[in-house]
Protein backbone atom coordinates (compact mmCIF):
# COMPACT_ATOMS: atom_id res chain seq x y z
CA UNK A 1 0.00 0.00 0.00
CA UNK A 2 1.52 3.18 -0.44
CA UNK A 3 -0.74 6.02 1.41
CA UNK A 4 -3.56 6.60 3.25
CA UNK A 5 -5.30 9.66 1.89
CA UNK A 6 -8.22 11.21 4.63
CA UNK A 7 -11.30 12.75 3.37
CA UNK A 8 -13.04 15.43 5.53
CA UNK A 9 -16.06 17.71 5.74
CA UNK A 10 -19.28 17.68 7.33
CA UNK A 11 -22.64 16.41 6.63
CA UNK A 12 -25.56 18.89 7.34
CA UNK A 13 -28.84 17.61 7.40
CA UNK A 14 -31.41 19.93 5.30
CA UNK A 15 -34.52 17.94 6.64
CA UNK A 16 -35.25 15.47 9.85
CA UNK A 17 -33.13 12.66 9.51
CA UNK A 18 -34.31 9.09 10.96
CA UNK A 19 -31.53 6.29 11.21
CA UNK A 20 -33.02 3.97 13.95
CA UNK A 21 -31.90 2.63 16.99
CA UNK A 22 -32.71 0.26 19.63
CA UNK A 23 -35.24 0.60 22.02
CA UNK A 24 -34.82 -0.47 25.74
CA UNK A 25 -38.23 -0.34 27.06
CA UNK A 26 -41.83 0.10 25.42
CA UNK A 27 -43.64 2.05 28.22
CA UNK A 28 -46.68 3.36 27.00
CA UNK A 29 -46.47 6.44 25.35
CA UNK A 30 -42.93 5.92 24.83
CA UNK A 31 -41.54 6.77 21.14
CA UNK A 32 -41.89 4.20 18.68
CA UNK A 33 -39.12 4.54 16.30
CA UNK A 34 -35.65 5.92 18.36
CA UNK A 35 -32.64 7.26 16.46
CA UNK A 36 -29.41 5.79 17.18
CA UNK A 37 -27.21 7.61 19.37
CA UNK A 38 -23.49 8.05 19.83
CA UNK A 39 -23.12 5.69 23.47
CA UNK A 40 -21.15 8.29 25.49
CA UNK A 41 -23.02 11.40 24.13
CA UNK A 42 -26.44 10.54 23.76
CA UNK A 43 -26.73 12.68 20.96
CA UNK A 44 -27.90 11.48 17.64
CA UNK A 45 -25.21 10.07 15.07
CA UNK A 46 -24.66 8.80 11.19
CA UNK A 47 -23.03 5.21 11.64
CA UNK A 48 -20.59 4.75 8.41
CA UNK A 49 -22.29 1.87 7.96
CA UNK A 50 -25.36 3.73 7.02
CA UNK A 51 -23.63 6.22 4.48
CA UNK A 52 -21.37 2.89 2.98
CA UNK A 53 -24.65 0.75 2.19
CA UNK A 54 -26.47 3.60 0.98
CA UNK A 55 -23.81 5.67 -1.28
CA UNK A 56 -22.98 1.86 -2.41
CA UNK A 57 -26.38 1.21 -3.87
CA UNK A 58 -26.64 4.58 -5.18
CA UNK A 59 -23.55 3.92 -7.61
CA UNK A 60 -24.70 0.36 -8.34
CA UNK A 61 -27.46 1.45 -9.83
CA UNK A 62 -26.55 4.47 -11.73
CA UNK A 63 -23.59 2.20 -13.17
CA UNK A 64 -25.80 -1.04 -13.51
CA UNK A 65 -25.84 -2.04 -17.25
CA UNK A 66 -29.73 -3.88 -15.51
CA UNK A 67 -32.67 -2.05 -14.64
CA UNK A 68 -32.60 -3.49 -11.40
CA UNK A 69 -30.02 -3.58 -8.51
CA UNK A 70 -26.95 -6.41 -8.81
CA UNK A 71 -25.85 -8.55 -6.42
CA UNK A 72 -22.59 -7.01 -4.85
CA UNK A 73 -20.15 -9.32 -7.09
CA UNK A 74 -21.93 -8.34 -9.95
CA UNK A 75 -21.32 -4.55 -9.27
CA UNK A 76 -19.19 -2.31 -12.15
CA UNK A 77 -15.84 -2.05 -11.33
CA UNK A 78 -15.48 1.36 -9.80
CA UNK A 79 -18.09 0.45 -7.30
CA UNK A 80 -16.17 -2.74 -5.97
CA UNK A 81 -13.10 -2.08 -6.16
CA UNK A 82 -13.92 0.83 -3.52
CA UNK A 83 -16.21 -1.04 -1.10
CA UNK A 84 -15.06 -4.99 -1.63
CA UNK A 85 -16.38 -7.75 -2.57
CA UNK A 86 -15.82 -11.51 -2.64
CA UNK A 87 -13.67 -13.40 -4.96
CA UNK A 88 -16.16 -15.75 -6.82
CA UNK A 89 -13.69 -19.18 -7.46
CA UNK A 90 -10.94 -17.78 -4.76
CA UNK A 91 -10.78 -19.65 -1.91
CA UNK A 92 -7.67 -19.36 0.76
CA UNK A 93 -5.78 -22.34 2.07
CA UNK A 94 -8.94 -23.28 4.63
CA UNK A 95 -11.22 -22.92 1.96
CA UNK A 96 -12.96 -19.94 2.70
CA UNK A 97 -14.01 -17.86 0.28
CA UNK A 98 -11.51 -14.91 -0.28
CA UNK A 99 -12.53 -11.35 -0.60
CA UNK A 100 -11.22 -7.97 -2.18
CA UNK A 101 -10.82 -5.45 1.05
CA UNK A 102 -12.33 -1.87 0.47
CA UNK A 103 -10.15 0.89 -0.69
CA UNK A 104 -12.29 3.20 1.05
CA UNK A 105 -12.96 3.11 4.86
CA UNK A 106 -15.76 4.99 6.37
CA UNK A 107 -16.10 6.21 10.51
CA UNK A 108 -19.09 6.77 12.51
CA UNK A 109 -20.11 10.27 12.12
CA UNK A 110 -20.73 12.83 15.53
CA UNK A 111 -22.52 15.56 15.90
CA UNK A 112 -20.53 18.62 16.29
CA UNK A 113 -22.55 21.45 16.52
CA UNK A 114 -24.98 20.72 19.90
CA UNK A 115 -23.35 23.82 21.16
CA UNK A 116 -24.89 25.92 18.55
CA UNK A 117 -28.43 24.44 18.53
CA UNK A 118 -28.70 24.97 22.26
CA UNK A 119 -28.25 28.35 22.09
CA UNK A 120 -31.11 29.12 19.67
CA UNK A 121 -33.32 26.94 21.90
CA UNK A 122 -33.42 23.83 19.53
CA UNK A 123 -32.99 20.57 20.55
CA UNK A 124 -30.97 17.42 19.37
CA UNK A 125 -33.80 15.60 18.15
CA UNK A 126 -37.32 16.18 17.77
CA UNK A 127 -40.39 13.94 17.65
CA UNK A 128 -42.38 13.13 14.25
CA UNK A 129 -45.84 11.68 14.53
CA UNK A 130 -47.11 9.92 11.35
CA UNK A 131 -49.61 8.10 10.55
CA UNK A 132 -50.66 5.29 8.53
CA UNK A 133 -54.68 4.73 7.59
CA UNK A 134 -55.68 1.48 6.09
CA UNK A 135 -57.68 2.38 2.96
CA UNK A 136 -60.53 -0.21 3.20
CA UNK A 137 -61.03 -0.18 6.69
CA UNK A 138 -60.18 3.32 7.56
CA UNK A 139 -58.05 1.99 10.91
CA UNK A 140 -55.32 4.39 11.85
CA UNK A 141 -51.74 3.17 12.55
CA UNK A 142 -50.37 6.44 14.65
CA UNK A 143 -46.73 6.62 15.67
CA UNK A 144 -43.87 8.20 16.72
CA UNK A 145 -40.89 8.52 14.97
CA UNK A 146 -37.46 10.24 16.30
CA UNK A 147 -35.54 12.30 13.96
CA UNK A 148 -31.82 14.68 14.34
CA UNK A 149 -33.66 18.25 13.35
CA UNK A 150 -32.69 20.08 10.18
CA UNK A 151 -29.30 21.84 10.38
CA UNK A 152 -27.70 19.37 12.36
CA UNK A 153 -24.04 18.82 11.77
CA UNK A 154 -22.30 15.68 11.77
CA UNK A 155 -18.24 15.40 10.95
CA UNK A 156 -16.84 13.26 7.67
CA UNK A 157 -13.67 11.17 7.96
CA UNK A 158 -13.36 8.83 5.25
CA UNK A 159 -10.04 7.08 4.57
CA UNK A 160 -9.02 6.06 0.91
CA UNK A 161 -5.74 3.78 0.44
CA UNK A 162 -4.06 4.00 -2.25
CA UNK A 163 -3.57 0.56 -4.41
CA UNK A 164 -3.21 2.02 -7.89
CA UNK A 165 -2.12 5.30 -7.71
CA UNK A 166 -3.04 5.26 -11.76
CA UNK A 167 -6.94 4.40 -10.34
CA UNK A 168 -6.88 7.01 -7.95
CA UNK A 169 -8.56 10.21 -10.10
CA UNK A 170 -11.16 7.52 -11.20
CA UNK A 171 -11.68 6.63 -7.66
CA UNK A 172 -12.08 9.82 -6.24
CA UNK A 173 -14.66 11.09 -9.26
CA UNK A 174 -16.74 7.82 -8.17
CA UNK A 175 -16.37 9.15 -5.14
CA UNK A 176 -17.61 12.98 -6.10
CA UNK A 177 -20.56 10.97 -7.66
CA UNK A 178 -21.69 9.14 -4.57
CA UNK A 179 -22.10 11.91 -2.88
CA UNK A 180 -24.07 13.75 -5.27
CA UNK A 181 -26.61 10.72 -6.41
CA UNK A 182 -26.85 11.14 -2.49
CA UNK A 183 -27.57 14.61 -2.25
CA UNK A 184 -30.33 14.23 -3.98
CA UNK A 185 -31.77 11.21 -2.98
CA UNK A 186 -31.99 10.72 1.04
CA UNK A 187 -29.86 9.20 4.32
CA UNK A 188 -31.59 6.78 6.59
CA UNK A 189 -35.39 6.06 6.41
CA UNK A 190 -38.85 7.54 5.15
CA UNK A 191 -37.37 9.39 2.73
CA UNK A 192 -40.54 9.62 0.39
CA UNK A 193 -41.84 11.67 3.08
CA UNK A 194 -38.83 13.82 3.22
CA UNK A 195 -36.52 12.40 5.36
CA UNK A 196 -33.01 12.39 5.29
CA UNK A 197 -32.16 15.31 2.56
CA UNK A 198 -28.11 15.89 3.47
CA UNK A 199 -25.71 18.11 2.20
CA UNK A 200 -21.40 17.78 1.81
CA UNK A 201 -19.61 20.66 2.49
CA UNK A 202 -16.02 21.54 3.52
CA UNK A 203 -14.08 18.58 2.04
CA UNK A 204 -10.72 18.41 2.15
CA UNK A 205 -8.21 15.56 1.07
CA UNK A 206 -5.18 15.39 2.65
CA UNK A 207 -2.07 12.43 2.80
CA UNK A 208 -2.20 11.02 6.35
CA UNK A 209 0.71 8.59 5.95
CA UNK A 210 2.87 7.14 2.74
CA UNK A 211 3.98 9.63 0.37
CA UNK A 212 1.71 11.24 -2.31
CA UNK A 213 1.81 13.18 -5.68
CA UNK A 214 0.39 16.58 -4.17
CA UNK A 215 -0.39 17.45 -8.11
CA UNK A 216 -2.95 14.15 -8.48
CA UNK A 217 -4.65 15.13 -4.87
CA UNK A 218 -5.21 18.49 -5.72
CA UNK A 219 -6.80 17.08 -8.84
CA UNK A 220 -8.36 14.03 -6.27
CA UNK A 221 -9.37 17.09 -3.89
CA UNK A 222 -11.20 19.36 -7.33
CA UNK A 223 -13.55 16.19 -8.41
CA UNK A 224 -14.90 15.91 -5.11
CA UNK A 225 -15.45 19.33 -4.99
CA UNK A 226 -17.33 19.42 -8.08
CA UNK A 227 -19.25 16.35 -7.56
CA UNK A 228 -21.23 17.98 -4.53
CA UNK A 229 -21.16 21.42 -6.45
Amino acid sequence: MLAKIMISGKITSKTGMHIGGASGFSAIGAIDSPVVRDIQTDEPMIPGSSLKGKMRSLLARQYADIAKLPKHNDDDPRVRRLFGYMQDGKTSKDGKQMAFPARLQFSDMFLTNKKELSEIGVPTTEVKFENTIHRLTAVANPRQIERSVAGSVFKLNLIYNVVEESEMLEDFTTIGEGMKLLTYDYLGGHGSRGYGRIQFSDLEVNCVTGECNQELLDKCAAVLREGIA
